[in-house]
């Protein structure tokens, strides 16, 4: 059985073919890529034009390398960044990459209506200044007419996704990284949201690592000669680099490299 991982970092990513033959998973490198964030408008923001068509690109180059026998696709990113969509499944303004400045003095502003303790609390999340629940109290500050605007969100790997099928969904490991879900009913912490004053119409029901989204779009089908099955991985890329390691052994240590190293 074939299939076709897309690891995309922030910084570069790539597509990895994995063959299991029932005993074992051989892995081979497909395509690779730049995918840094661009500056505009003073802004960092994530090209997603570019890093769509790299999407594309590495698809077909499976194709064209003899794998058209892929069972399924999936796609996973860092965490906490977010797209908007209006009524008509069109995107809002630019996707801000979290290494933008925006989010600054955000979480005092967000202190004024739950303490950081009583945010810990809730959601089990570590603070940092670029956590989804700060860029979205940016996008409240600065920006109001976006929130008023937008229809739903989607974390970065869920509108990538949706840009190959046409269906949204909201994946479990990358929304938590928002500080935004309740760690005990496993869903959007809709009274912190309310609170908050963001939208709750942009928070649906969150679909967990295995959840079948759906096949390539007519058009994406066009481009990259053939039909894939999209199926949710753990869309955070260290959600799914945690879950390789072995779950029937009593110690183990893992560390995951990237951005930072997290070890666990």
């Amino acid at each position: 059985m074939k299939v076709l991982a897309f690891d995309y970092g922030a910084s570069s990513g790539r597509a990895i073919l994995g063959d299991f033959d029932g005993k074992k998973i051989t892995l081979t490198e497909l395509h690779r890529f730049g995918s840094d964030p661009v500056m505009m408008n003073e802004t960092f923001t994530w090209d997603f034009l570019r890093l769509f068509f790299e999407l594309k690109k590495g698809i077909l180059n499976t194709y064209n390398a003899g794998h058209s026998d892929i069972a399924s696709i999936g796609i996973d990113t860092w965490g906490v960044d977010y797209v908007l969509l209006d009524a008509q499944d069109r995107r809002i303004g630019p996707c801000y990459a979290y290494r933008d400045a925006r989010t600054e003095g955000m979480d005092e502003k967000v202190y004024e209506t739950i303490s950081p303790e009583d945010l810990y609390r809730r959601t089990g999340i570590q603070k940092a200044i670029f956590n989804t629940i700060y860029q979205l109290k940016a996008a409240q500050e600065q920006e109001p007419e976006t929130l008023e605007k937008a229809q739903s969100l989607l974390m970065v790997p869920d509108y990538f996704h949706f840009l190959l099928t046409g269906v949204k969904k909201q994946e479990y490991t990358n929304a938590t990284t928002g500080q935004l879900v309740n760690p005990e009913t496993n869903e959007w912490d809709m009274e912190l949201i309310e609170k908050l004053g963001f939208p709750k119409r942009l928070f649906g029901p969150l679909s967990m690592p295995g959840t079948v989204v759906g096949t390539l779009l007519p058009q994406v089908q066009e481009k990259v000669g053939y039909n894939l099955k999209v199926i949710l991985p753990a869309t955070h890329d260290t959600g799914s680099a945690v879950m390789s390691v072995p779950s029937n052994a009593e110690d183990v240590l893992y560390i995951s490299s990237g951005t930072w190293s997290l070890m666990g």
